[in-house]
């Protein structure tokens, strides 16, 4: 903080002579751009602070949803008023409201390079390129992990497009166990096959718990687990611990499978762990590419509310709270987690 000039009375009543004002006049000058360079690093070290994101503890629930009405079509023109909340069957009042549509993004993409995705991993590179440059804005981040036998952060949290196309670069096929990544992202030492669950799991617990914000995970996957020692049911919890969503995008080669796709079963999986963490799920197929689907992700990422409350049940146990939000037009349908672990104050 800059000290207080003296006062001016004071400083006329005790002139100097001519030749120590003139010393005095020439050292003031001297002294003027050291002055100015301090006060200018003053102000920038006060402006790099204010940039910083405020954290702190607040007993509010944050929810970010979508709204689509009878034709599929993204509905951004609703207010308060036209939602009512309930957490365990009892009625919630809305604190804060908004439509944000630029509200800074935290995005996993978690890419399966296990053997059934064989044929499809360049196609996978090729418009998660397009998608990392299209959506990430000002102030948004992104990650990128494969996962096959074992799970690999290929790219650490970044704004960087150009660090993110590297990570892309390393997209490999994994179907078999090598040892330990030796990055931040931990495996366990046995044989495996698809490793979809502790894909998620680390990705929300080891990545995205910690960020502040929007944070999804965009999962492209056939949606096959083999050997994962965390389960479905974990996964998705480690998720809605972390407030982050999953959209996943189910993406088959079905001559992997045999029979015209037979002995493919995992679409259930995908299903649930978007529909449980407020996401959807999309399907690759002849009428949606995986680049139109990034479009659409894209639209429906920019196009979300926020809705903010204060819990009637104050006691923070760690309990799972349901979570029921609806419109009072039945025409439409609202997209959002179905519930959040009333998790203790991070000290």
């Amino acid at each position: 903080m800059l000290r207080k000039v003296r006062n001016q009375k004071d400083i006329a009543m005790r002139l100097p002579d001519y030749a120590t004002m003139k010393k005095f006049l020439v050292s003031a000058v001297l002294l003027v751009p050291f002055a100015l360079a301090g006060l200018y690093a003053q102000q920038q070290q006060q402006k790099i602070e204010d940039d910083q994101p405020i954290k702190v503890d607040v007993d509010v629930v944050n929810l970010f949803c979508s709204v689509r009405n009878k034709a599929n079509g993204i509905v951004v023109s609703l207010k308060k008023e036209d939602f009512d909340l309930f957490e365990d069957g009892k009625p919630q009042t809305v604190k804060y409201f908004t439509r944000e549509t630029d509200l800074p993004l935290t995005i996993g993409l978690l890419v399966d390079v296990s053997g059934s995705q064989r044929n499809l991993i360049e196609i996978e590179r090729q418009a998660s390129s397009t998608f990392f440059s299209s959506v990430l804005k000002k102030k948004d981040v992104a990650f990128l992990i494969s996962f096959g036998a074992d799970v690999e952060l290929l790219q650490d949290i970044t704004g960087t497009p150009r660090m993110l196309q590297q990570g892309l670069n390393r997209l490999k096929l994994n179907t078999g166990y090598s040892g330990p990544t030796g990055g931040p992202v931990p495996t366990m030492n046995r044989a495996r096959g698809t490793l979809l669950y502790d894909a998620v799991y680390l990705a929300a617990g080891d990545m995205l718990a910690k960020e502040a914000g929007r944070k999804v995970i965009v999962l492209i996957t056939d949606g096959e687990d083999q050997g994962s020692r965390e389960t479905e049911k974990q996964a998705i919890e480690a998720a809605q611990k972390a407030d982050a969503i999953i959209y996943s995008v189910l993406y088959v080669d079905r001559g992997f499978y045999g029979m015209g796709g037979m002995g493919y079963s995992g679409e259930g999986t995908l299903k649930k762990m978007s529909e449980e963490t407020g996401g959807r799920l999309f399907r690759v197929d002849r009428k949606n590419t995986l680049q139109e689907i990034y479009s659409q992700l894209e639209q429906e990422m920019r196009a979300q509310y926020a809705i903010g409350y204060t819990p009637t049940n104050t006691n923070k146990d760690g309990s799972f709270r349901k979570i029921d939000l609806k419109l009072k037009d039945k025409d439409m349908k609202v997209q959002v987690r179905k519930g959040y672990y009333a998790m203790p104050n991070r000290n």
